[in-house]
């Protein structure tokens, strides 16, 4: 824990009184487009992703989140305390949760835990934009390599449709970037 969360002891025990532990199965939704969520949540264990709906229905995987992360901030997953997107447990997940309320006032209250929540912001911006620029600037072989490079596992624990879909890529030309890679 103190590896996601370098605090001082003093820092991280004020914290943890907001800890709750919460678990969920596999291909779980816990938390929809438009409830209402109060949370912050960092995994423990396991891998979950964010995703929306297209128009056509289809589900558009936006990003994952592996153990020994924190995911998206409220602030950033919600308006007005309504979820912007989907959460959905990739395998058996294992989250600390906690009030995004009760943080906040822990971040005004100690610089140290306000810094952590500042960093934790600024991690998820450069990630969104490492991701916009990959989208844009990298082929789909590339943003394959590097998928694999970040979330080495995940490729034989989910469907290729969901890799697919974070990639930008269509499944089939998927399934033929894996076989020339494979050819390599």
């Amino acid at each position: 824990m103190k590896n996601i969360l370098p605090l001082s002891d003093s820092s991280f025990s004020e914290l943890e009184k907001l800890f709750k532990e919460i678990s969920f199965e596999k291909d779980e939704v816990f938390v929809k487009v438009g409830q209402r969520n109060n949370s912050e949540y960092i995994i423990v264990e396991g891998y979950c992703r964010s995703f929306l709906l297209n128009p056509e229905g289809e589900e558009i995987t936006l990003s994952f989140y592996k153990t020994n992360s924190v995911l998206s901030p409220h602030i950033i997953r919600t308006k007005n305390n309504q979820s912007l997107f989907n959460l959905q447990a990739l395998t058996k997940l294992h989250l600390i949760e906690f009030d995004s309320d009760q943080f906040l006032n822990l971040m005004i209250q100690n610089l140290e835990i306000r810094n952590f929540g500042n960093s934790i912001l600024l991690n998820e911006l450069i990630k969104k934009t490492e991701k916009e620029i990959s989208l844009g600037s990298l082929s789909a072989k590339d943003r394959l390599i590097n998928f694999r490079n970040e979330y080495s596992l995940l490729e034989n624990l989910i469907p290729h449709s969901i890799i697919a879909s974070y990639l930008g890529i269509t499944n089939v030309s998927l399934s033929r970037l894996r076989k020339e890679i494979l050819k390599g």
